[in-house]
């Protein structure tokens, strides 16, 4: 009986969740199978996987065939590797113990290639959330400034009423009576010019009835 190593679909409609399954190669994709093997979950970054590598290894000794996608997988997960390792000891080219060291040290490099691809993402995530942090910043400012600028007016307005405020407070005087002070105070001089005018008018005509009276002696000697 020829048997695949597949992925059978599972999870929800745009979220597909996968197990790692040895199936009849005559079986459906998602239909019965003979072994889980593990999980697979490309809905993270790195990709979640789990998987039973001596498990894998053993269907791979007997015959068993993994589809593109599953020997991507297995191959990621060392299985592919372990399997070569196993294939070295029955040729007598190598130990157990020769093959167990040689794997726990593809693991141990994997593993450090893993850490900095998870740094990297890390780093990645952090640096896009600092930009998007001083971009809202930014925004945050120019609203705070528009709105400054906007009440600019309304708090000189404000300033210069609490100056003549305070010069009236130091004179003691109200607001009010300040307002009424001054404009009296702009009054004054043209009361003035009118005061001014009218002992003009007064000296002017006082100034023609003399000389007129002064005429008149003239007048009547003459005659």
């Amino acid at each position: 009986m020829p048997v695949k190593i597949r992925l059978q679909r599972h999870g929800k409609k745009g979220k597909p969740f996968y197990w790692i399954v040895a199936a009849d190669a005559r079986s459906k994709r998602d239909g019965k199978y003979l072994d889980k093997l593990g999980i697979y979950n490309p809905n993270v970054n790195p990709a979640q996987i789990e998987l039973d590598v001596d498990g894998a290894v053993k269907w791979l000794q007997n015959g068993a065939q993994p589809t593109d996608t599953a020997r991507a997988i297995l191959s990621y997960k060392g299985v592919m590797m372990k399997n070569h390792l196993a294939g070295g000891v029955r040729k007598g080219a190598l130990t157990e113990e020769q093959a167990e060291e040689k794997f726990n040290a593809w693991l141990e490099e994997k593993g450090k290639t893993v850490d900095n691809k998870r740094a990297k993402l890390s780093d990645a995530s952090n640096k896009i959330k600092e930009a998007a942090f001083a971009a809202e910043k930014a925004v945050n400012e120019k609203r705070a400034a528009d709105a400054a600028a906007a009440a600019a007016p309304e708090v000189e307005e404000v300033v210069e009423t609490a100056e003549v405020a305070e010069e009236a407070a130091e004179d003691n005087v109200s607001p009010i009576d300040a307002a009424a002070a001054e404009a009296k105070a702009d009054q004054e001089p043209k009361a003035a010019e009118v005061v001014e005018e009218t002992v003009e008018a007064v000296v002017e005509k006082t100034e023609a009835a003399t000389e007129e009276a002064a005429e008149k002696p003239k007048e009547e000697t003459k005659e």
